[in-house]
């Protein structure tokens, strides 16, 4: 478990130097690089990786510089169709009047000062469900292959080359307080400049979005390293044009202040300049952040977790889990029983056959119907004595 962490930790280290462009600290030869590509490709930052063992080669085997430069040229060919994709594919929705709402920006390449180290960020489109299986066909009529699914919330198309798409019919929050707070954050979004079917989010609501959202992922265990740098990116731009006392109050509102504001400002830690004094003096108590760094490198495997906050929100999680494990338990027993009701029904037709079939074969029943039951005893007597003789 130490050597997760150790990697963990390197990890940050090499993308956090890349980030920020100063000097690597990190021990090379001491790493597992297979565990170290996987690791990286988890978290979504392969490519910036590649950046920062450039200069270190002969600490890496052929087989995974190669790997992690084939992220490296993924992220580079991505980063030339990312725009013209999303803009064809809005232009679609917004041509035919499909009603959507874009849960993430586009424009968090930007903030990247070396582009190639942005992610493969898929684009996240929220819409009703009518809506959503006609941008669904559209989509799989221009190529697009589903890789992933959300069951119960949509799933992840996916062409090559181009970009991956996320569709949601339902907001993908299991618990009731966030599907209702993040309901009430989407009713502000606002129609995209030139765009009359297609809305998104303010700046503000925006990091509302993605920090509600990376409290959710790090209870969940499925957080990555990407969602934190990204997180820290947008809040470094926008912290002076939004209002963070109003971001604070709607963290309330999620019952989620204290871990967003523990999320946020590790991400700080990990990957802020050096000279940014947004936050002035390290914590006094820095044992919680050891625990939150340890849970969210080794994905849950080394779990600490103290934070009342979480603990409350993994136990609704957990609640909405059972919730779902019944309503599919029931769902299979009815089916069963369907299924076991349809297999009697017709063995009992094949014993008993109808009135129109029996006459067919014995013509006295069109005179007397009442030997129905009589001819139903000597035809089945019949069956069965052939049955007996073979």
């Amino acid at each position: 478990m130490n050597q997760f962490l150790f990697e963990g930790r390197s990890l940050v280290g090499i993308v956090s130097s890349i980030i920020r462009q100063d000097d690597l600290k990190v021990s090379y030869s001491r790493l597992d690089w297979e565990r170290m590509f996987r690791l990286a490709d988890y978290h979504k930052v392969a490519s910036i990786v590649y950046l920062g063992v450039l200069g270190y080669r002969e600490s890496l085997p052929e087989k995974w510089q190669a790997r992690f430069f084939e992220r490296y040229q993924e992220s580079l060919l991505f980063g030339e169709s990312y725009q013209e994709s999303v803009k064809e594919m809005l232009t679609w929705l917004n041509t035919r009047k499909v009603s959507c709402t874009m849960l993430i920006s586009e424009s968090v390449r930007d903030l990247y000062q070396i582009r190639e180290t942005a992610d493969t960020a898929s684009l996240q489109l929220l819409m009703d469900e009518e809506n959503y299986n006609l941008a669904k066909g559209y989509l799989i009529d221009m190529g697009y292959e589903t890789d992933l699914v959300y069951k119960g919330y949509g799933e992840r198309l996916q062409k090559t080359p181009g970009i991956s798409i996320i569709l949601y019919y339902k907001l993908p929050f299991r618990t009731p307080g966030y599907q209702k707070n993040m309901r009430r954050l989407l009713e502000s979004a606002r129609l995209k400049d030139n765009f009359q079917s297609v809305r998104a989010l303010s700046k503000e609501d925006e990091l509302v979005y993605r920090l509600a959202a990376a409290v959710y992922r790090y209870t969940v265990d499925e957080l990555t390293m990407r969602e934190v740098l990204d997180l820290q990116l947008c809040h470094k731009a926008w912290r002076d044009s939004i209002r963070m006392d109003a971001v604070n109050r709607r963290m309330e509102e999620f019952q989620i202040e204290e871990p967003a504001a523990k999320l946020l400002r590790i991400s700080y830690m990990w990957f802020a300049d050096k000279n940014d004094n947004y936050y002035e003096h390290l914590p006094e108590d820095m044992s919680e952040y050891d625990i939150l760094e340890e849970r969210l490198l080794t994905r849950g495997m080394v779990n600490r977790e103290v934070d009342k906050q979480i603990l409350k929100l993994a136990k609704l999680i957990h609640k909405e889990q059972e919730k779902e494990r019944k309503r599919e338990e029931r769902s299979h027993f009815k089916e069963r029983f369907k299924e076991g009701w349809e297999n009697t029904k017709r063995k009992l037709k094949w014993v008993f056959p109808d009135y129109h079939y029996m006459s067919s074969i014995y013509p006295i029943l069109r005179k007397i119907p009442v030997l129905l039951p009589i001819f139903w005893c000597v035809r089945d007597i019949r069956l069965l004595l052939r049955l007996l003789v073979k």
